[in-house]
């Protein structure tokens, strides 16, 4: 399906679009910056600015608010050297395993326990890089309560919202961990403050936008650069958060389920993506910077990971690399309704019956996580036939949420 009516057409995998995503597209497609097309994914819906689950290459710009605030926000999986029939019964004391081996919400490692820890010596290798950002935006500092200790112990944490971590069964009943987070306080931190920055220079510009989000800073200028690197150092923390966190959770396991709780192949082990990222690409004869939000990178080969909701299937795909999609896919079923909508119509009882067969929360806090508020995820993965090919279907066990 084809939008038209910008500057450049957006291309769409699905008809299921609301008005206001379908607006948010308009706005993007009608920007000068933007090379050939928007690419709108089957997940695809309202966002701040950009509409969650689009792929948005511009030539010589990036638009922050596009990337969000969750910079670098992602999956990772492993399988491991376990199947289900090696699982208790219950998998309540594996959840309270894990949910105590991991801060979850709000909630950071102690910093007298991450003193001297290998924590700590993984987020220090991000020092040089980090103090000389905020050499140049000291307002960073500010934006963040005790910036230098928070960054550190977030390392290694779930975070709150639509993050979780899974254990989860294949196809052939082989157990896998999978989660998602991304670059915690520090990368919202960086968001916030480079948006408004982009915002005020597009004032200074006098530049006159369909939509304040969608400012954007111009390659060459210092505002650019000192972006592109926040961004990068977001986004490689946001990787180090999910390694760490893998690691914590295996050491979990292995503590309350055995000692063969590892990832059994290399391959699988390799999974760590993002899904909010911008990255330097080639499209279509141009050198661009491909910005997706909410969407993840399908070459030809890839394997990604495409989560469904906390009771329903996820899975395990290899990018067939359409250039129409600028090698891109969905990052998930994507929401069919607001956090606040989901809790006017959902209740316990609801959520107890969607989330049946699964060891997880199951209290009012998280009813706006209930999978009644996503789309379909098995519609999703039809839609984008044309744009992977499932390498496993998983099936969660446990969530844990924060």
């Amino acid at each position: 399906m084809t939008l038209d009516g910008g500057r450049v057409p957006v291309r769409l995998w699905t008809r299921d679009v609301e008005p206001q995503a379908l607006e948010q597209l308009r706005n993007v497609a009608a920007l000068p910056i933007v090379h050939r097309h928007v690419a709108a994914m089957p997940d695809v819906h309202a966002g701040i600015g950009a509409t969650v689950g689009s792929v948005i290459p511009t030539r010589g710009a990036i638009i922050p608010a596009a990337v969000g605030v969750d910079i670098g926000c992602g999956m990772n999986a492993v399988r491991l050297g376990l199947s289900a029939e090696e699982l208790p019964d219950s998998l309540a004391r594996v959840r309270a395993a894990i949910e105590a081996a991991v801060p979850v919400g709000f909630a950071q490692h102690a910093a007298d326990q991450v003193r001297g820890s290998r924590q700590e010596r993984a987020a220090r290798a991000f020092d040089g890089r980090l103090d000389a950002i905020v050499a140049r935006h000291p307002a960073l500092a500010k934006m963040q309560k005790r910036f230098d200790e928070t960054w550190i112990c977030q390392l290694g944490t779930l975070g709150g919202g639509n993050h979780f971590i899974e254990l989860c069964l294949d196809e052939a009943g082989r157990v896998w961990v999978m989660l998602h987070s991304g670059s915690r306080g520090i990368g919202n931190a960086m968001g916030r403050y480079f948006i408004e920055a982009a915002r005020t220079q597009a004032m200074k510009r006098d530049v006159h936008l369909p939509d304040r989000d969608l400012a954007w800073f111009d390659e060459g200028t210092p505002w650019f650069d000192d972006y592109v690197e926040a961004v990068g150092w977001a986004q490689d923390y946001a990787m180090a958060n999910r390694r760490a966190m893998m690691g914590l959770v295996l050491d979990a396991l292995a503590r309350v389920l055995s000692p063969k709780v590892r990832a059994r192949d290399v391959e699988a082990e390799a999974i760590n993506c993002h899904h909010n990222y911008v990255n330097r690409e080639r499209h279509f004869g141009a050198d661009v910077y491909v910005t997706r939000k909410g969407a993840i990178s399908a070459r030809a080969g890839e394997l990604g990971i495409i989560p469904g909701s906390m009771g329903a299937r996820s899975y395990i795909v290899r990018g067939l690399g359409n250039a129409e999609a600028l090698c891109s896919c969905s990052h998930g079923a994507g929401r069919r309704m607001s956090r606040t909508a989901a809790r006017k119509r959902f209740s316990r009882a609801d959520l107890e019956a969607q989330t049946a067969g699964v060891e997880c929360r199951k209290d009012s806090g998280v009813i706006d996580e209930i999978p009644g508020a996503y789309k379909d995820i098995d519609v999703v993965m039809e839609e984008q036939r044309d744009l992977v090919e499932v390498v496993h279907v998983l099936k969660q066990v446990l969530c844990v949420k924060g």
